[in-house]
């Protein structure tokens, strides 16, 4: 049974996500749910959490290895495109994020899950490429287009929320 949204546990932590795009403007994106709201579905870019002593780009490295199958060097990423503090609330848990946002641009190639948690396993659906100008709704973030075409001093995105069940702070 899922927490009510007034009873849900807050974890707070930094973050860092991938935006992995080919030549021909492709987009890798990881299909998820909240297993608390069956049908419920949004996509999101490659990422999770930093873990202690790692850098924001090294994070994203090793997200992106775990996520997909394709290790990279960290440097490959090069400078982050932008920034933000989101709010995801789901059906039993709400995390707030700083997340900062890297963009890589490979070859196509096939997605595998390296190193999911059990959680993570739970609630992923598929991991797919889809064209950059026709997305899907509910795509975290919402300014994805943007992302991935912005050349320039990395963007403040500001506090956002995406969630399956809002949180009403």
């Amino acid at each position: 049974m899922s927490a009510t949204p007034t009873d849900r546990r807050i974890k707070r932590r930094r973050g860092a996500r991938v935006i992995v795009l080919t030549p021909t403007r492709h987009v890798l994106l990881q299909g998820d749910t909240d297993p608390g709201l069956p049908g419920s579905r949004f996509w999101q870019t490659p990422g999770g959490g930093i873990d202690e002593g790692e850098t924001p780009r090294e994070a994203a490295a090793r997200e992106l290895y775990e996520e997909t199958g394709l290790a990279v060097d960290p440097a490959e990423l090069g400078e982050p495109v932008a920034t933000r503090t989101v709010t995801h609330g789901y059906s039993d848990r709400v995390l707030i994020q700083h997340e900062t946002f890297f963009r890589l641009v490979t070859d196509r190639f096939e997605p595998v899950a390296a190193g999911l948690s059990e959680a993570e396993s739970r609630r992923r659906l598929e991991t797919r490429w889809l064209p950059l100008d026709d997305l899907p709704p509910d795509v975290w973030p919402a300014e994805l287009a943007l992302l991935a075409a912005h050349d320039g001093d990395p963007l403040d995105l500001g506090d956002v929320e995406e969630s399956t069940v809002r949180f009403n702070r």
